[in-house]
């Protein structure tokens, strides 16, 4: 959540007036709001630099599928969004970005137990109209939980 605790959407003319990077460290210090799905992840974006961001989450029972673990769904919205915000750290005032495609591979069960779980993207490239990323999801005790890659389109807008 944004340092304020508030959950909104940001108007476009806002969103790209900016470098990316400034408008997640906004979105971190509680100038912007942020999305209205981070309640439901119970957690958000953490850091920010230029290429790198980390979101936060803490899965609970209300994040269960029908066996009784974490459904796949947290951890591969934890990692578009870690992965398309790092992305998104890279643009230039006036630049967009869209998921093109994302990739997760899952390699740890995760119940309420598991405690916040950290999701860190990175970018790999950033070109004028593709972005790369990966990404990583750990729990506490620093186990790999998940692992991802996208593709993103970049435009101007």
């Amino acid at each position: 959540m944004s340092a304020d605790g508030s959950f909104g959407v940001v108007d476009a003319a806002t969103l790209t007036g900016m470098d990316g990077v400034d408008f997640l460290r906004g979105w971190i210090e509680g100038r912007y709001p942020a999305p209205p799905i981070g309640k439901f992840m119970n957690g958000g974006l953490v850091e920010a630099e230029v290429g790198r961001v980390v979101f936060e989450g803490t899965p609970g029972a209300d994040h269960y599928n029908p066996i009784g673990s974490i459904h796949g769904g947290y951890a591969a919205t934890l990692l578009d969004s870690c992965m398309g915000c790092a992305v998104h750290s890279v643009l230039k005032a006036g630049q967009a970005y869209t998921t093109l495609e994302i990739k997760v591979n899952y390699s740890r069960g995760m119940t309420h137990k598991t405690g916040k779980v950290r999701a860190e993207g990175k970018v790999i490239n950033a070109g004028s109209r593709v972005g790369l990323a990966e990404g990583r999801l750990t729990d506490g005790q620093g186990r790999l939980l998940a692992w991802g890659s996208t593709t993103c389109m970049i435009f101007t807008v």
